[in-house]
């Protein structure tokens, strides 16, 4: 940062300042006692000092500061006439700069460049209009300047934005990493894992870098049509950053092979490029999964362990693991549906079915605030109002034949939104066998709204995922 020149604050810019700081209340109000009464009369002139404030900048009409923009590696400069006092407000960092200098150069990324005028606009008015592209800019600058309400602001901005699939996630991910910020990081990882399908055919799916895939390969909760979609996902990664050696040995083992049927697996080892170069350092994982394969699940467990991960699904959306559920209107009524799902992942089980009976309830009401009518002594309660009750969603099985023995069964509900044509993962809810709902299920949905945002064309798009858990009946011999 180069300094220009300084000078002293004249008297009447100091003035003017302090005028300034007054406007810069956004609310009055007049307490008045007419006729013994005493009424509060709010008068509200927030939106003309809200102008006010832009002509200000605009025009940069007793402006005490000259602040010229330089984007690195041009010669553009950009000039803004500004007030010491505003932006001493909200940013520590042009306090300490402009305190006794009354113009200065700024050397700026070309893109930070591009929306400073955003950024001073923000420190007038508190408010600006964000685009995608801008995020990471804005964030940038209120960072470098210490303006802590916008960097929470357009963090914010981007977190929602990932919830509705709008937003760069793989992008999003590697700035977050850069600044530190862990929510928004966190964020990005559950889109990702939420929304590995469809990231992995796009574009963004070639800047995932090697510390984000060896994240989101070990997690459970990847949806995607099933492992051999993860495979072939990994291996065209693989081809275009070509790694380390002892990075894509480390992901293809993260690869769960026993998840991926024996003629699939054959086909692989065929005619996988990957495997051909990398085959030795999964061997022993390919030998597990034909095994594993081979016998039942209870005999394989005589001999070997299935408590790892190896050996539990990830949310696949193939027919074999669930069924997608479009309910119309939802909250009009109570509905139902069934579905099947395979027993379990081993080949042993391959044809063996459990049909699952689900009940969806857009209103169920707890007991504790199910209609009563009248108390002990007679007295008259309220009766709830249909508002009162939340969406339930109920999952079971058909029968408790003897089947499932040794299986235990882990239930999934997504929750689809549509974002740019398509339909990506908002929400999801997981539950266990011992219960048959999701206790916070749609906890906080309006489903009466048009517009909610659990809603696709005034439906709820769900899709219902079992994944079978071998480990909680099944003990390994010590």
């Amino acid at each position: 940062m180069r300094r220009l020149g300084s000078a002293k604050p004249r008297p009447w810019a100091c003035f003017w300042a302090m005028l300034t700081l007054v406007g810069m209340v956004t609310r009055a109000a007049q307490k008045a006692d007419v006729g013994g009464e005493s009424a509060g009369t709010s008068i509200n002139h927030s939106q003309m000092l809200l102008q006010r404030l832009q002509e200000l900048l605009r025009q940069g009409n007793a402006s005490d500061v000259v602040l010229r923009v330089q984007a690195v590696g041009t010669d553009e400069v950009r000039v803004f006439h500004a007030h010491r006092l505003l932006l001493g407000l909200h940013s520590e960092q042009f306090r300490e700069l402009l305190s006794n200098q009354s113009e200065v150069v700024l050397q700026e990324p070309r893109d930070c460049a591009a929306v400073f005028d955003k950024f001073i606009r923000y420190l007038y008015c508190g408010e600006l209009t964000v685009l995608l592209a801008q995020a990471i800019p804005l964030h940038q600058l209120a960072t470098k300047y210490r303006v802590a309400s916008l960097q929470r602001g357009v963090a914010d901005y981007m977190r929602a934005h990932l919830a509705g699939g709008a937003g760069p996630a793989v992008g999003w991910y590697h700035y977050a990493v850069s600044t530190g910020d862990e929510a928004l990081r966190q964020s990005c990882l559950q889109f990702l894992a939420w929304n590995l399908s469809a990231v992995a055919g796009s574009a963004e799916w070639g800047a995932v870098s090697p510390e984000l895939l060896a994240r989101l390969l070990p997690r459970s909760d990847l949806v995607l049509q099933d492992e051999l979609e993860l495979f072939q996902a990994l291996e065209a990664w693989l081809g275009r950053a070509r790694p380390p050696p002892a990075v894509a040995e480390r992901a293809l083992r993260a690869i769960r092979y026993p998840m991926i049927p024996p003629a699939q697996l054959f086909q692989l080892q065929a005619r996988s490029a990957a495997l051909a170069r990398h085959g030795p350092a999964v061997a022993d994982l390919l030998l597990q999964a034909y095994q594993f394969h081979a016998a039942s699940p209870l005999h394989y467990a005589k001999f070997f362990d299935v408590n790892g991960s190896a050996f539990l699904p990830r949310n696949y959306l193939a027919p074999a693991w669930g069924a997608p559920w479009v309910i119309n209107n939802p909250a009009r009524d109570d509905r139902s549906t069934s579905f099947q799902t395979q027993l379990g992942p081993s080949g042993h089980d391959s044809g063996r079915r459990v049909t699952w009976n689900v009940l969806f309830s857009p209103r169920w009401l707890p007991v504790s605030l199910r209609p009563v009518y009248a108390d002990a002594a007679g007295t008259a309660l309220p009766l709830a109002r249909p508002e009162d009750g939340r969406p339930r969603l109920v999952v079971t099985p058909a029968s408790s034949g003897g089947d499932a023995a040794g299986v235990s069964f882990q239930k999934t509900v997504l929750v689809g939104a549509r974002q740019h044509g398509r339909l990506l993962v908002r929400h999801a809810y997981s539950f266990h066998q011992s219960s048959e709902e999701a206790g916070d299920f749609l906890a906080h949905a309006d489903l009466q709204r048009r517009n909610s945002e659990y809603l696709v064309e005034n439906a709820l798009h769900l899709h219902l995922i079992v994944k079978p858990v071998y480990h909680t009946l099944i003990r390994t011999p010590k």
